[in-house]
């Protein structure tokens, strides 16, 4: 298998994790750590994809690297934070508020990566869009998972999650463009999805 369809695999591993962990009745299925598990796996498939993605676009420098470089710095973020998570949701087993919170700084990073690639994308190409849609939902599951101090709990718990789940989808269906053999074929590093990646979205145990 090439290196851009090993990347694309990544992204799409990743987007899954993503799709699923804030799903509703997920967490009530699986309980707070499994779920916690779940985001910090996507987590490492996204940081593997974004540096695979950053080392493939290495030789062309402009823009493509540029977009792969700051996703990689977004994916470090949110590595940080869902691992974060998931400490607390084995350590603190009675814990009942936010297990975690959107990553407001990997968030940005994946914002500006997305409009980065977008801009420098050949308009023909439908994935660019769906990618920055996907970094727009994800950044709406940041503000929207804003924790209110005084309470401990987020604005908006399902816009939360909803949001979150519309950007994996959008980051799962560039990544599985990118396994075609043509298109991984003819992909030199363009942005294949993200977590890209993407605030990581607030849980609340119940």
């Amino acid at each position: 298998m090439s290196r851009e369809r090993w990347m694309a695999a990544f992204f799409a591993i990743g987007s899954t994790c993503f799709l699923v962990g804030p799903f509703p009745g997920y967490i009530q299925l699986v309980g707070a750590t499994a779920d916690a598990i779940t985001f910090f796996v996507g987590s490492i498939f996204f940081t593997a994809g974004g540096a695979l993605q950053t080392w493939l676009a290495a030789p062309q420098r402009g823009a493509d690297l540029w977009a792969a470089a700051i996703q990689s710095a977004g994916t470090l973020f949110f590595n940080v934070t869902t691992f974060r998570a998931l400490h607390t949701a084995i350590s603190n087993p009675d814990y009942d508020r936010l297990v975690w919170r959107p990553d407001a700084l990997g968030s940005i990073c994946f914002l500006v990566s997305g409009v980065i690639a977008y801009r420098a994308a050949p308009r023909r190409s439908w994935q660019p869009a769906v990618n920055l849609a996907g970094c727009v939902f994800f950044g709406i599951s940041a503000v929207t998972g804003y924790v209110v101090p005084s309470q401990g709990s987020m604005l908006d718990l399902a816009a939360c999650n909803w949001n979150t789940v519309l950007g994996a989808a959008c980051f799962l269906a560039c990544a599985l463009a990118g396994l075609r053999p043509s298109v991984a074929a003819s992909a030199s590093a363009p942005p294949a999805g993200r977590p890209d990646g993407g605030g990581t979205p607030a849980r609340q145990r119940t």
